[in-house]
């Protein structure tokens, strides 16, 4: 019997182990000040326990996240048929001198070798401290549309 929706072994899974290692950006789900939902896509670095995610330290989302830490993240791609990598966790916040580590990693992954060094390198330069945003994952969804269907579908 495959595993339930929330399983953390999902995260073993073929369609998600794809996703995981891909260049798909997350989008990264949080509760903005004022109670309204906000949603944008942002690198993400897995390392089998959790996501990292970097940004600079006057962005915007960090007040809300330090507010409320609940968070949620995708993973899918646009190709039929469609793989969808649902994360839900709690956000913990912490303030790096220089780059993140995790984040030099991701610009290579993303940009190439060469290209994420030197954004990695520009960055660098333009900033001091990053904050380093891990989520270790509570609950997992999976779709891959061919054997994890939405719980909606009457299958």
């Amino acid at each position: 019997m495959p595993t339930k929706q929330g399983g953390l072994e999902l995260l073993q899974h073929p369609a998600a182990q794809v996703l995981l290692q891909s260049t798909i950006p997350a989008r990264l789900a949080y509760v903005w000040s004022d109670g309204t939902p906000r949603v944008i896509p942002i690198w993400f670095h897995w390392n089998e326990r959790e996501f990292v995610l970097a940004t600079p330290p006057k962005a915007p989302k960090l007040k809300a996240l330090r507010e409320n830490p609940k968070v949620a993240l995708t993973i899918d791609d646009n190709n039929f048929p469609h793989k969808v990598l649902l994360i839900r966790g709690t956000a913990r916040l912490e303030t790096v001198t220089g780059i993140v580590p995790e984040y030099a990693k991701v610009a290579e992954r993303y940009l190439g070798s060469q290209p994420g060094k030197a954004w990695v390198e520009q960055l660098g330069s333009m900033i001091q401290a990053m904050v380093r945003i891990t989520i270790t994952p509570e609950w997992v969804g999976l779709l891959d549309f061919q054997t994890r269907f939405p719980s909606a579908l009457p299958l």
